[in-house]
């Protein structure tokens, strides 16, 4: 990850990030579990050496956009087409196997850097997530009622006093959205966190992305609805087979991308 370069071009917008032939090549395993100590130690001692459990999987093939900021960005393709991929090697997360990503600021991948603990309680995991997002203590105190009544989980049913292994998927996806979207952030990215929660949540989610993209921050979205990105987005990048096969306005590229579908 590297600080955006500055005076590139003329454009007066403001870049927030700058994918530069962007590959990502990583491993899938296909042998035997993962867990346990004696894997962990079989893996260390052939660190180097090829992984015989495993696959390399081409996953980003030389991807380049430009993000700027105010813009909400959508990410669709079929399954496997590289778009989660791709947003955790924006973030950060995922290693670059070739080309360079430029950041403005620390770019935030929801549900990673929100990241929350299934034996902690929903309250604790608020305090936590918060900074884990960059609040301070004072910060998550006063914004705490906020996330848990954006996030629909009523305290007069006691969930935050639960731990939140005892919280459905889609309670625990709804938090995490809700501690992201209380900061303010120069680049966020969120995962397919639309899907979850009923059609009122949906509707304070999409509020939420319009307050972040007027307070000057950029937004990416991956979701396999398609009408959430048309009706969220104001742009749109198509990948498949980990190639960036369009990138424009969100309800064009929606457009083709179902005619293709339709087609075949």
């Amino acid at each position: 990850m590297a600080d955006l370069p500055v005076g590139a071009s003329g454009d007066t917008r403001v870049p927030t990030v700058v994918a530069d032939g962007v590959h990502v090549v990583h491993t899938v395993r296909t042998g035997a579990r993962r867990g346990g100590a004696a894997a962990a130690l079989s893996r260390l001692l052939r660190r180097g050496e090829p992984d015989p459990g495993g696959h390399r999987v081409h996953a980003v093939k030389g991807v380049t956009f430009t993000a700027y900021r105010g813009e909400a960005i959508g990410l669709i393709g079929s399954n496997g087409s590289g778009k989660s991929t791709l947003l955790r090697a924006v973030a950060g997360l995922q290693p670059l196997t070739r080309g360079t990503v430029h950041a403005l600021g620390r770019p935030s991948l929801l549900g990673v850097n929100a990241a929350l603990m299934n034996d902690l309680t929903g309250e604790r995991n608020i305090v936590l997530g918060g900074l884990a997002m960059g609040m301070s203590r004072e910060e998550v105190r006063r914004r705490y009622q906020d996330i848990v009544d954006f996030s629909g989980i009523d305290e007069r049913d006691h969930f935050t006093s639960l731990p939140m292994r005892t919280y459905s998927s889609g309670m625990a996806a709804r938090l995490r959205f809700s501690i992201a979207a209380a900061v303010d952030h120069e680049v966020l990215m969120i995962d397919e966190a639309l899907a979850t929660g009923d059609a009122a949540f949906q509707r304070r989610s999409q509020a939420r992305i319009e307050e972040l993209r007027e307070r000057a921050g950029t937004v990416f979205l991956v979701s396999h609805a398609i009408g959430t990105v048309r009706d969220t987005c104001d742009r749109a990048l198509w990948l498949e087979a980990g190639t960036l096969r369009m990138d424009g306005p969100a309800a064009e590229v929606c457009e083709a991308y179902e005619r293709s579908a339709r087609e075949g």
